[in-house]
This record gives C-alpha cells, sequence and structure tokens, in this order.
C-alpha cells in the first residue's frame, strides 16, 4: 500500500515515511544515472570536438589574415625595387652631366646604396615567401584535420542523438518521477539529499546496510546503530562516509506509484 501526502500534510509526515522518499527517490535518479552511463563519455566527446573545431577554424582565420598581411609585405617590397630602380635609372644619368669628381662621387654612393636597398628587400621578399609557404602548409593541415573533426563530430553526434531519443522517453517519466517525490520531501531534507549526491562518487546519497556495512563505503555498522535504523523513529547518516542509512526492507513499500 502506497503512502500518499502533501506539503500541507508535512507536519504529520512520518520520519519513516521520509525514509522511504528519500530512498525511493534515490532509486528513481539511480535509474538516471544509469541511462547517462549508457551515453558514456559521448557528451563530453562532443564538447571536446565542437571545441577543437572551432580552435581550428580561429587558426585558420588567423593563418589567412597573416598570408594576407605577408603578400602585401612581398607587394611593397617590389614596389621598393622599382623605386631604388628609378632612383638608380636617375642618378646614373645625372652622373653623366656631373660638373666634378665630388658630384660624381657623391652620386655613386646614392646609387650603391639603392643597390643596397634592393638586395635587402629581395632578401626580406625570400623570407616573407618562405614564410607564407610555410603557412601554406599549415593552412592545408588544418583543413584536413578539421575535415577528420568534423567527420568525427557527425559521427558522435549522431550515436549521441541515437541513444538519447532511445532513451528520452523513460528519462522524462523517470524526471517526472523524481519531481513528483521531492514535492514530498522538506527542502532542509531535500537539499542534504542533493549534496550528499553531489559529493559522492556513485552518486548515492541514500543506502541501505548491507552485511552489516554501509552499502555506500562498506564500512561496519555497530549492531545497536543497525537497531535504530531499522526502528526507522530518526535519520541517521553515515559516520564515515555522510550517506543516509536506511534498513534493506524499506524498499517493500513504495512511496509512489
Amino acid at each position: 500500500m502506497s503512502t500518499q501526502f502533501s506539503r500541507a500534510e508535512e507536519k504529520d509526515i512520518s520520519i519513516e515515511e521520509k525514509l522511504r522518499a528519500l530512498h525511493e527517490l534515490q532509486t528513481v535518479v539511480s535509474d538516471g544515472d544509469k541511462i547517462k552511463t549508457l551515453r558514456g563519455e559521448l557528451p563530453l566527446e562532443v564538447q571536446d570536438l565542437e571545441d577543437e573545431i572551432a580552435g581550428l577554424k580561429t587558426r585558420l582565420t588567423n593563418l589567412d589574415e597573416e598570408i594576407k598581411n605577408l603578400d602585401t609585405s612581398v607587394n611593397n617590397k617590389k614596389i621598393a625595387i622599382k623605386e631604388c630602380e628609378a632612383l638608380i635609372a636617375k642618378y646614373t644619368e645625372q652622373q653623366n652631366n656631373v660638373r666634378n669628381n665630388r658630384e660624381y662621387d657623391s652620386l655613386s654612393k646614392e646609387i650603391e646604396f639603392q643597390n643596397l636597398e634592393i638586395q635587402l628587400s629581395e632578401k626580406r621578399i625570400k623570407e616573407f615567401t618562405t614564410e607564407t609557404d610555410t603557412k601554406n602548409e599549415l593552412v592545408e593541415s588544418s583543413k584536413a584535420a578539421l575535415t577528420e573533426k568534423q567527420d568525427d563530430l557527425e559521427r558522435k553526434q549522431s550515436e549521441l542523438e541515437e541513444i538519447t531519443t532511445e532513451n528520452k522517453i523513460e528519462e522524462e517519466k523517470l524526471k517526472a518521477k523524481s519531481e513528483k517525490i521531492e514535492s514530498f520531501i522538506e527542502p532542509r531534507l531535500l537539499g542534504a539529499f542533493k549534496r550528499i549526491r553531489k559529493n559522492a562518487r556513485n552518486g548515492l546519497a541514500v543506502v541501505t546496510i548491507q552485511r552489516d556495512a554501509c552499502g555506500g563505503c562498506f564500512n561496519k555498522i555497530p549492531p545497536q546503530r543497525q537497531l535504530d535504523i531499522a526502528s526507522r523513529k530518526k535519520i541517521i547518516v553515515c559516520e564515515y562516509c555522510g550517506r543516509i542509512l536506511v534498513d534493506k526492507n524499506i524498499g517493500e513499500v513504495n512511496v509512489q506509484e
């Protein structure tokens, strides 16, 4: 026979009824945990792939901008070379009309300087070109990695969607059931349940006595304390792990159908 009570009747709820509610809530949320386990690491893997893809796209954008800047630098150096060549032609022509050796030597130095500028520009062009080639190789490898990651993402998203779809109805039922049970548990006790569950490695906040030990941490429970737990007169927690302890027969009567 089910034991039912409403928030309005909260003052009349016995400790035993509270323990039954907590135990059933634990059973329901544990069933939900099992479904999440079926999904395994897929949600995390999907998130990691999405992050990697975003990173690769950012890298490609940055590489594209860097290559454009290198192309601009190469073009600027080519323009500079043409300007130097124009000056060399101008100074060479002026040498034909100099009036003395001093002017001739001065023009020769200018021509020599412009030739050095041309050599420096050509050197920089080679460096820019080499750097561009390296970045183009990075672009190709990044594009290949992006394609691979996108294919992996599509496959894992498909797997995750398939698993999620298969279990969606069951998860919705469990969620509705857990919310219904939660509505019968006082906020302070429900908060304690959720806090213990969050800190527990296996998500168990309520455990039964198994072979005279806590079903969560497996530390031995003294006989007198087991009697107190079985009496269901007060809420008792494990002194070792902090989980709420109930006797193994607590689930024989359901709180809610």
